[in-house]
């Protein structure tokens, strides 16, 4: 007998994904594909982002196996933010599939935006009911934001920013000192393995105002030292250190000024090791516990669209 499930698209800017969920909230499949960068190279325009996720969507989708299951439902990322004006190309062509196929199938199309995809990702992969209030905190080569999570009167979160870092994300960051020191885009893996075999962190210094940060001056200062010679392990773990530092300090100003006790951290670069420890180890000492999923549910993927879908599905009469 088939099993009720329900399919996830997400086309974010570097991976296309496609996640089956039974409504029991059982992951059946994950599939993802990293966006092709040349070597050297720090990022795509958005027109290549959609053509390769043209091309990659039917393999993934085709990768699911779908001969032991009846899809009721179709969850899809279609935009970066939940603001009235966030948009972004490369979300076309996963929403335009997932729209296509929900006509066919004829069953309801669940949208929800990026940042709502990493919470909901990042729930069930931890196993946690959210309080009515707690702090998301979505960090990424695009984003570096704290997020105010609020339930609504009809169950559904709001998120209102409520920190950021003023010019470049962590993200961003550690692909520019990554590429300088040779590793290929997306360099944040690499860096962290990198990272590992340091002795000491280079230092490199911290600016906040509040909730919000500054990561361009520790940026420059880290690839001056690397042209100046520095070991590159050193200015690795240094670079780590100081994006660590920095949302530790903005964390505890969110959290003591909306009085929250419980963070969820999302993102691409919430996978590294490093920054979750020195996270959970400062921030446990202001009373504030840190959720951190599995790294392969804290980086891009449809996991989320696919476990908001069960959730709508769940509360339909």
């Amino acid at each position: 007998m088939a099993e009720d499930a329900v399919l996830g698209i997400d086309t974010s800017c570097y991976t296309t994904s496609a996640a089956l969920m039974s409504l029991t909230g059982e992951l059946l499949a994950d599939r993802r594909r990293i966006l092709a960068v040349k070597p050297g190279k720090r990022g795509l325009a958005q027109s290549e982002m959609v053509f390769q996720h043209t091309r990659n969507l039917p393999d993934l989708v085709e990768a699911c196996r779908f001969s032991d299951v009846r899809i009721r439902a179709v969850g899809v990322t279609d935009r970066p933010r939940p603001l009235e004006d966030s948009y972004m190309p490369a979300f076309l062509a996963g929403c335009g599939l997932a729209r296509s196929l929900a006509k066919v199938l004829g069953v309801p199309l669940w949208r929800l935006t990026h940042q709502h995809n990493h919470m909901f990702a990042g729930l069930w992969s931890v196993g946690q009911e959210p309080p009515a209030r707690f702090l998301v905190v979505h960090v990424s080569g695009g984003t570096t934001d704290l997020l105010l999570a609020e339930r609504q009167a009809d169950g559904s979160f709001s998120l209102l920013p409520q920190g950021t870092s003023i010019d470049l994300h962590a993200g961003q960051m550690i692909d520019r000192v990554g590429v300088a020191m040779g590793l290929a885009f997306p360099a944040g893996r690499a860096l962290e393995e990198l990272a590992q075999k340091a002795e000491s962190a280079f230092p490199l210094p911290v600016w906040t105002d509040g909730a919000n940060m500054s990561l361009s001056g520790p940026a420059t200062k880290a690839l001056r030292a690397l042209q100046s010679g520095a070991d590159p392990a050193s200015v690795a773990l240094g670079t780590e250190r100081v994006i660590a530092k920095a949302l530790v300090k903005t964390i505890g100003h969110v959290c003591e000024n909306k009085g929250l006790t419980k963070v969820l951290f999302v993102g691409g670069v919430s996978a590294n090791d490093e920054i979750r420890r020195e996270l959970a180890r400062h921030l446990k000492g202001k009373g504030i516990e840190v959720w951190t999923p599995d790294p392969r549910y804290s980086v891009d993927g449809a996991v989320g669209c696919a476990f908001y879908a069960v959730k709508k599905e769940r509360e339909r009469p």
